[in-house]
């Protein structure tokens, strides 16, 4: 079964690299990755959001779900599952990355952008639309850059989607009181 997954993952990986594969791509894909590394691109609109009282919520449970997805993702999963990256099977490819050292499933870059995706289209369908396309492209230079395998990537993608939804349900249960609007309604709470 892993062995049939493994092949039918090098079977697309190789398809992108004999057919897809060009100079401006070899360009533009690193840098699309480098926008998911760490997830410095989703981490910085996280905070953005906060500054403005409108996407406040949207930007705290962005972050959240962000968190929750590198700390289970690539801190629990990753060393439990322990794959190998693709381009640390095939060293004789040459890619237009650095070979990342560590361990490939699932993808940290798709589950983060896919929760943030997410966070933000539960919030703003617009916003959520234009993350998407980003999200998706980041996605696909993780294979173009022959880092992760597609099974990684539809891994990251589930979870970074399954947390932020997730996130956003128990934050709708769990709404923390407004005290200003409570003292207008008659209500009064001891600490």
């Amino acid at each position: 079964m892993i062995e049939t997954i493994t092949n039918f993952d090098f079977s697309i990986l190789d398809w992108i690299q004999a057919n897809l594969r060009c100079e401006l791509l070899d360009k533009i894909m690193p840098v699309l990755s480098m926008l998911g590394e760490w997830g410095i691109f989703w981490i910085i609109l996280g905070l953005i959001l906060l500054i403005f009282r409108k996407t406040r919520r949207c930007g705290v449970l962005m972050l959240i779900s962000m968190a929750v997805v590198f700390l289970i993702g690539d801190q629990v999963i990753k060393p439990l599952v322990g794959r190998v990256r693709p381009c640390n099977i095939r060293l004789d490819l040459d890619i237009p990355v650095d070979r990342p050292s560590s361990n490939s499933f699932p993808s940290g870059h798709a589950g983060i952008a896919f929760t943030a995706t997410t966070m933000i289209f539960m919030h703003h369908k617009g916003w959520g639309i234009a993350a998407l396309v980003l999200s998706l492209l980041i996605a696909f230079s993780r294979l173009y850059n022959y880092v992760h395998y597609p099974t990684d990537v539809l891994a990251g993608i589930a979870f970074g989607i399954l947390v932020a939804i997730v996130v956003y349900f128990i934050a709708k249960k769990v709404k923390p009181s407004n005290p200003i609007k409570d003292r207008k309604n008659g209500k009064h709470y001891s600490a």
